[in-house]
């Protein structure tokens, strides 16, 4: 794919081809998703839960596995500590048809995500060894992957490689590599570093209330809107494409506006939903699918995801997406 006019698809779409390797790289950790009586009442109270699931878990981890479950070449690179967590994290990601060469063992604990899962959910965080991870890790792994396209996950649980991001993004495109980054949320709701970023992405996955705030912190104001926000960051340069919770999700490429409507399905859990349609968008996207393809394969992937329990065993197969979105393999 060239990046001289930013890979964007259009609803006219771009030329087919094979999909390449895709490396994910940022956060690899295990979930505890706890359900039930979640709300915590300190004072020594103690609650009934109705039921606790130890998962592959991370942002990088869960749309590495499903990209893999979709089909694509994969490979990801993060850090894991020497502990228990950190081999079952390595188990799980192998498990899932993820390359993880790219993974390196550190001293130290590996990440955690406590998941409070409701009609919301809450999330405690132990960042662990995944904070450690450096954009040299990245450049190296990129080197060995032959990597058609690099994705970025959690830039603001890494701070070291948030620091060397715009450089290593934009030597990624000189080499002709794609790019896309999901920043997540933001636990400090600064928001700062991203727009450095985004004249060298092809494509930024925020849900629809970190488009309203990563765009506020342009400094042009606060959107009044997730479209508006969208289209003030497709501006600045990448195809902004808007995980929007039970709405579906929407795609800003230039003065474009695609939209898709969510599957109608039974929720029983979210965790990495979004994660998910990112899978689903990068795998129609890297084998140049148009633009309204990938989205639609987006809102699939998020929706199926949504009917089990974690991030990843709800994951649809190819012919599972299809089949949802009543098209043939």
């Amino acid at each position: 794919m060239s990046s001289q006019d930013g890979g964007r698809p259009t609803s006219a779409g771009r030329p087919r081809r094979e999909p390449g390797p895709v490396l994910v790289a940022g956060d690899a950790n295990l979930d505890l998703v706890l359900r039930g009586d979640i709300r915590p009442r300190f004072g020594q109270a103690e609650q009934f839960l109705t039921g606790a699931d130890l998962v592959l878990g991370s942002s990088a981890g869960i749309m590495a596995a499903g990209l893999a479950r979709l089909g694509v070449e994969v490979g990801l690179v993060a850090r894991v500590g020497d502990d228990w967590f950190g081999e079952r994290t390595l188990a799980l990601l192998v498990d899932h048809g993820v390359d993880v060469a790219g993974v390196r063992t550190v001293p130290g604990p590996t990440g955690l995500s406590v998941i409070l899962s409701d009609d919301d959910r809450a999330i405690l965080t132990l960042p662990g060894a995944m904070a450690g991870l450096q954009a040299a890790d990245v450049r190296l792994a990129l080197a060995g992957s032959g990597a058609q396209h690099l994705h970025l996950a959690s830039f603001f649980l890494l701070p070291e490689l948030a620091r060397d991001l715009p450089v290593l993004l934009a030597r990624a495109r000189a080499a002709g590599v794609t790019t896309s980054l999901d920043s997540n949320w933001d636990p400090t709701e600064r928001w700062s570093g991203v727009a450095a970023c985004l004249p060298h992405l092809d494509l930024l996955f925020p849900n629809a209330t970190e488009a309203i705030e990563l765009a506020g912190a342009l400094g042009t104001g606060r959107p009044a809107n997730a479209l508006e926000g969208a289209r003030v960051l497709a501006a600045a340069g990448p195809t902004v494409v808007v995980k929007d919770g039970a709405d579906g999700g929407f795609a800003v490429s230039g003065t474009q506006v695609v939209r898709a409507a969510a599957l109608p399905v039974r929720v029983v859990d979210t965790t990495g939903a979004g994660d998910s349609f990112d899978a689903g968008f990068l795998a129609g996207w890297v084998e140049g699918q148009p633009l309204a393809d990938c989205l639609a394969w987006a809102v699939a992937a998020g929706s199926l995801s949504a009917t089990a329990t974690g991030g990843t065993a709800g994951q649809p197969a190819r012919t599972d997406l299809l089949a949802a979105l009543g098209r043939q393999p």
